[in-house]
């Protein structure tokens, strides 16, 4: 009666797994009575026992999908990009960095012009760090927030044409300048539009010949 419960059943399945194990393990645990005698074994490798075994053939667990680098036409420019994140945090950080640096130098000579005549060197030196801190931060703000908008229009906009090319970044930088100044009325809205829209078209003009 045992062929009721799948007694024939469990006993295949149980002779395919013991023969998987002795597969994986290079003998039969079955047969085990002596571990030196195993270990002896030519089948047997005691060095595949170290935590550290393997990593000559590479860290497998790390090669994932995501490192594979974007396909969309006209998508690769100066630095290797995975995708519109990679364009995103690699544009933003930079910007930012580049407007605080550029703000940070412009109030240390505007710090440096507006030193009160006789003052001690400590009220000279809060006075250049004033201007430093005043200046730096607001344009390394705004630049990275110009960045931010210009590429996340820029990568909406690749998608939707399914490529990347010069008029859809210029067509990101004047609706990026647009909205940026969206609060100050449409003269002030024109003038950022065409700004960031030649500076788009000036840096992919650029990147094209460099990458030429």
């Amino acid at each position: 009666m045992s062929w009721i419960f799948g007694g024939s059943n469990n006993n295949q399945k149980q002779e395919q797994d013991d023969k998987s194990l002795e597969k994986n393990l290079g003998f039969d645990p079955s047969q085990l009575t002596n571990v030196s005698n195993i270990i002896g074994t030519s089948s047997l490798d005691p060095s595949r026992l170290h935590p550290l075994a393997g990593l000559e053939k590479g860290v497998e667990y790390l090669d994932l999908e995501e490192e594979q680098l974007s396909t969309l036409e006209g998508s690769q420019g100066l630095i290797p990009s995975r995708g519109w994140t990679d364009d995103l945090c690699y544009g933003t950080g930079a910007v930012y960095l580049l407007g605080l640096g550029i703000g940070g130098s412009y109030g240390f000579i505007e710090g440096l012009k507006n030193i009160t005549p006789n003052s001690s060197g400590k009220l000279q030196l809060n006075t250049v760090l004033n201007h430093i801190t005043r200046r730096g931060p607001f344009l390394g703000n705004s630049a990275g927030v110009l960045a931010l908008t210009y590429n996340i229009i820029n990568s909406s906009i690749d998608s939707f044409r399914g490529k990347h090319d010069t008029p859809g970044a210029i067509l990101a930088g004047g609706l990026t300048g647009a909205i940026f100044k969206s609060s100050k009325g449409l003269k002030p809205m024109a003038y950022a539009s065409g700004m960031t829209a030649a500076a788009a078209a000036l840096w992919s003009g650029a990147k094209d010949t460099v990458l030429e």
